[in-house]
């Protein structure tokens, strides 16, 4: 891959599609040290505005069902570059905000404006290198993804303890703003001129089709379950670590970061892993993997320390890869004809379906940690149900 990768880097747009790829990672993880000063200024609980955080992913979600049709009618390089002046002016607004109303709006539109640059960047590498190479791509893009979660936290630390926690937010202004200039002067148009949109700009007969299969949905609900996981722990784990546990902002990003480092070797290595065991040993493997961390993290609920937090969210953390590398591509697997549709309704479903279930249980009135507990065994208790209830074998067919 870093061979492909230099490769490529000077002939094609890859390191703007790079760039284009870390708009929303970036709002997710940057400002996590800051929460309980945010809390502090807006007057509010630090839940509160952890929630700000589902809401982002929320707004993300239906933004690529919104901008996906626009990007196939309109093409790839207007959308992107509307897309990181929108990012900029509402980064601009979440530094500015007087209000938790405010707040919220201002994430609400960074959603929208990171889905632009998703959505573009990914219809990108399709254009640019075709179906059978963009594979590869996708996994590189993804790699870089998981890299953010590593650093951006320590970087939001260090804004937050210098400066303020509105600072985080005023560098993801520059950043779209250095990013709307490399893409205004660098990036071309991918959509290929023959490849002209046709019929109503939105049409629900575009989706139903994928929503038919049973596999989808089966597949694209584990790993919703799984990404609702991952977005728990990032919603919960500032207030549980710095609040409860009274860790400094670069603990707390230390202990993050190794959560991330987690997440990027086990990404790699689940492949590896699932051709070895098999698809469906590799689905229970990491189901039963996460339910087992559900059982440490309550039984470890009153102990006061990080590992009695995060050892159950490592484990967890591996877990989840081996869903996504399975359910991922078995979601997707039936719609060689319509990938693109396939791949943004599965993202809706991801995201919008995840940071609605986190919001949910925000409001339950359970425990933060037993939020997350039962985060973590729901993906077993989907395939367990499954089993049960009509027998679905875990392979791609209808």
């Amino acid at each position: 891959m870093p061979t492909l990768f230099l490769e490529h880097a000077m002939s094609k747009p890859l390191p703007l599609f790079m760039l284009m790829v870390l708009f929303s990672p970036l709002a997710i993880d940057i400002f996590l040290p800051a929460i309980p000063q945010m809390a502090q200024a807006f007057d509010v609980p630090v839940a509160w505005i952890a929630q700000t955080i589902p809401v982002f992913l929320f707004s993300f979600g239906i933004g690529q069902l919104l901008v996906g049709p626009l990007a196939d009618r309109y093409g790839r390089r207007p959308l992107a570059l509307v897309g990181a002046l929108l990012y900029l002016a509402s980064s601009a607004l979440a530094a500015i905000a007087s209000s938790y109303e405010l707040l919220m709006l201002a994430r609400l539109a960074q959603g929208i404006a990171a889905s632009c640059l998703s959505v573009a960047a990914f219809a990108g590498v399709r254009d640019v290198f075709g179906a059978e190479r963009s594979k590869n791509i996708f996994s590189y893009l993804n790699g870089v993804i998981c890299i953010v979660p590593a650093l951006a936290p320590v970087l939001g630390g260090v804004l937050t303890h210098w400066w303020s926690w509105a600072a985080n937010f005023w560098f993801m202004v520059a950043f779209a703003l250095v990013v709307f200039l490399a893409l205004l002067f660098g990036l071309k148009e991918t959509k290929p001129q023959a490849n002209v949109f046709t019929g109503r700009l939105y049409s629900f007969s575009r989706y139903y089709s994928v929503i038919t299969v049973a596999s989808f949905r089966f597949y694209s609900l584990l790993v919703m379950l799984g990404m609702a996981m991952i977005i728990g722990y990032v919603s919960q784990s500032a207030g549980r670590l710095m609040v409860d546990m009274q860790l400094s902002s670069a603990d707390y990003a230390l202990w993050f970061g190794c959560n991330a480092a987690i997440n990027i070797v086990a990404a790699f290595l689940a492949p590896q892993v699932i051709k070895q065991i098999g698809q469906t040993a590799g689905l229970w493997l990491g189901a039963s993997l996460m339910a087992g961390a559900a059982i440490a993290l309550v039984l470890g609920q009153q102990v006061l320390h990080p590992l009695a937090f995060m050892a159950p969210v490592f484990v967890s953390s591996i877990g989840f890869c081996l869903l996504i590398a399975v359910g991922t591509g078995s979601a997707l697997a039936p719609f060689g004809d319509k990938a693109g549709t396939a791949s943004a309704l599965l993202g809706f479903v991801q995201m919008t379906g995840s940071a609605s279930l986190v919001g949910i249980l925000g409001v339950s009135g359970l425990a933060n940690t037993e939020q997350l507990a039962l985060l973590m065994a729901l993906p077993f208790a989907a395939m367990t149900l499954a089993i049960c209830k009509s027998g679905l074998r875990f392979e791609t067919s209808n």
